[in-house]
């Protein structure tokens, strides 16, 4: 008789909850783990015992794992001594089970598959409550249950239940890192073939707005003419932004970067539109990283800094190196702008965000920052300014 002929339905439903959790844990494939083989030998040794196991049951079979002492191998779920552990979900601890009106009977104690006579069995319960198996040992002599050997299955088999969930865990985490690679990939990609495809007509449109520029001479169409390159400038520079935070989602390098040589580089890069006298630098470290997208994070900061500065006023902006309370590199960038409204100090990171659209920009240069920090292994931030003005900062690990 299978056990789905004796089962109700809402046992049935559970047996099909425990096969999809045992399917996830992916325990019943392959040669057992190592690690679930150190704990069934600990296992006897805790109860004194020969035999250990790490029994799994599926809806019809029962899947021995992990052994000590034999050699395990499925059975059919019915012929199994640890299904009433399984199904009550409760620990049973016997000193001879073949004296015991559940076991009598049963082919492991009748000699038919062994003759079990002390048992020990306890739930290997999962975080979501749901009991998958057991931690189970054995003997084919009586004798005494003690407290110890009680306590030590206990706390043995909820290392069974880390060990799988662990391992569950490890297996997801390499999965979605592989599903995020692929999707950066396939990000950038997309940015680049947009970028190509947008930036042929605005180079047309460019051009042909530089040989109106040399021919009109009457103001109102000079006006609209440098209004509509300055449209197309906007857009260029909206679509190059677009595209390094695709790119940046790439893989760093790994090579030691020296943040004042790179900071060199930004203050020429900047140098049209932020004076190297309204730029303060110092204690700037080494770290180890990705050149050019480290390069980037500094100048989209020192950028911002300078655009965000109050109309009218110089920029005043300090880029200086620090260390955590960990010892950890930090770099801040400190300016006496207009400064970030607490409640808006993490939508500043996000992409896209704009809040303040008297200031241009394409809302994507702080995102960026984030995304090249945050794949470094680092954490990036704002912070209020003594004074006035904020503090964008970020930490790296060490050397």
């Amino acid at each position: 008789m299978s056990a789905d002929d004796t089962r109700t339905p809402e046992q049935r439903q559970l047996d099909q909850r425990r096969d999809r959790l045992i399917g996830a844990y992916r325990a019943t494939d392959g040669q057992p783990r190592r690690e679930l083989t150190a704990l069934v030998d600990l296992a006897a040794q805790v109860a004194g015992v020969p035999y250990a196991v790490v029994n799994l049951l599926t809806s019809n079979l029962q899947h021995q794992v992990a052994t000590t002492g034999f050699t395990g191998q499925d059975s059919p779920r019915g012929d199994s001594m640890c299904r009433t552990v399984v199904d009550s979900g409760e620990p049973v601890m016997v000193e001879d089970a073949s004296l015991d009106a559940r076991y009598s009977d049963n082919p492991w104690t009748t000699g038919e598959l062994a003759d079990v006579k002390f048992y020990g069995s306890h739930p290997l319960r999962t975080p979501e409550g749901v009991v998958i198996g057991t931690l189970c040992v054995f003997d084919d002599e009586a004798h005494p249950v003690t407290a110890e050997s009680t306590d030590g299955l206990a706390r043995l088999a909820d290392r069974v239940v880390d060990v799988l969930e662990l391992e569950l865990t490890s297996r997801r985490l390499t999965e979605a890192n592989a599903r995020l690679s692929q999707s950066n990939e396939r990000l950038a990609h997309f940015a680049g073939q947009v970028t190509h495809d947008l930036k042929n007509p605005l180079t047309s449109i460019s051009l042909s707005l530089e040989a109106l520029e040399m021919d009109v001479t009457d103001p109102y169409l000079v006006d609209t003419v440098a209004r509509a390159r300055r449209g197309v400038d906007r857009m260029t520079d909206m679509i190059n932004h677009l595209l390094e935070f695709a790119s940046q989602g790439s893989v760093p390098g790994d090579d030691e970067v020296d943040l004042a040589v790179e900071m060199e580089t930004v203050l020429d890069d900047v140098a049209g539109r932020v004076s190297r006298d309204a730029v303060e630098v110092r204690d700037l470290p080494v770290v180890r990283g990705d050149a050019v997208q480290l390069r980037a994070v500094l100048m989209n900061l020192v950028d911002n800094a300078a655009k965000f500065t109050e109309p009218g006023e110089e920029p005043d902006i300090e880029v200086v190196g620090t260390t955590t309370d960990d010892g950890l590199p930090r770099i801040e960038v400190r300016d006496r702008g207009r400064g970030v409204p607490d409640d808006k100090r993490e939508r500043v990171f996000a992409p896209l965000a704009r809040l303040d659209k008297t200031v241009e920009g394409s809302g994507l240069g702080l995102a960026t920052c984030r995304r090249v920090i945050e794949s470094h292994g680092g954490v990036i931030g704002v912070d209020p300014r003594e004074g006035g003005g904020s503090v964008f900062w970020f930490e790296l690990p060490g050397l």
